[in-house]
């Protein structure tokens, strides 16, 4: 059945191969984000591929005016509405430290922005009875860690607000997925030290699509990834704050 799905930060590596595979089975896609033009480039290559509709469309996690038309645009679309959330920004925790100023940026664009999205848009999924949200977070969530402590209490807040919002919307007949990738191929990983184990991204959307066919609550991607977090974060702390990791 064809349904409707909002990517925000569809320029993602991530997002791309989610979109794709929606388009393959011929949902609508609207591609949110701040690049337009590209944005307008994955618009045509969703419907070259099969999209039912595939539009570009503005959205900025730092601009709350930016929400509301989009909002709107759902509006206007028939049956359920689904929401894919990829939005997040991860600066150098030492370009952190050295400019505290970036805190805010990082949980804007990795939590706050994004949550006030979604908590506008509950409303709508809930006139419709249903939908789905996937929630993309990271393992960086699970534990604060000296190298990226401000990204991961960002995804920390994100994985709380998510698992109050499955509370909420499962009452309305909708499901909510939080994603918890590890290493991902992507722009926010390119170029750092340490890389292991890395995903390609189209591994992660087909785990987040079977999650959403399952009606998973949570889910690691790759699945390795659950069986890390956990030792991580059974370490500890008095041996763990002593750890570069």
């Amino acid at each position: 059945m064809q349904e409707t799905w909002i990517i925000l930060g569809a320029t993602s590596s991530m997002a791309r191969a989610l979109s794709r595979k929606l388009a393959e089975d011929g949902h609508a896609v609207f591609l949110a984000g701040r690049d337009m033009d590209d944005l307008r480039r994955q618009a045509a290559d969703c419907t070259a591929r099969g999209a039912s509709l595939a539009e570009a469309v503005k959205f900025d996690a730092r601009a709350p005016e930016s929400f509301a038309p989009i909002l709107d645009r759902l509006a206007d679309q028939e049956g359920m509405l689904n929401a894919a959330v990829f939005v997040g920004s991860m600066p150098d925790q030492a370009d952190i430290d050295a400019d505290p100023a970036l805190v805010d940026g990082t949980i804007t664009d990795s939590f706050t922005g994004p949550a006030r999205f979604l908590q506008m848009l509950a409303p709508l999924m809930e006139q419709r009875g249903g939908g789905t949200v996937v929630g993309v977070g990271s393992v960086a969530g699970d534990r604060g860690r000296l190298g990226n402590y401000v990204y991961g209490s960002a995804k920390a807040g994100f994985h709380t607000y998510l698992s109050g919002l499955r509370n909420r919307l499962t009452r309305a007949g909708g499901h909510v997925v939080t994603v918890k990738p590890g290493f991902t191929d992507t722009a926010m990983t390119w170029g750092i030290e340490g890389m292991f184990l890395v995903a390609p991204p189209e591994k992660v959307a087909a785990d987040i699509l079977r999650a959403v066919e399952k009606k998973k609550n949570v889910i690691y991607t790759p699945f390795f990834w659950r069986y890390i977090m956990t030792i991580i974060r059974s370490i500890p702390e008095p041996i763990f704050k002593k750890l570069s990791i």
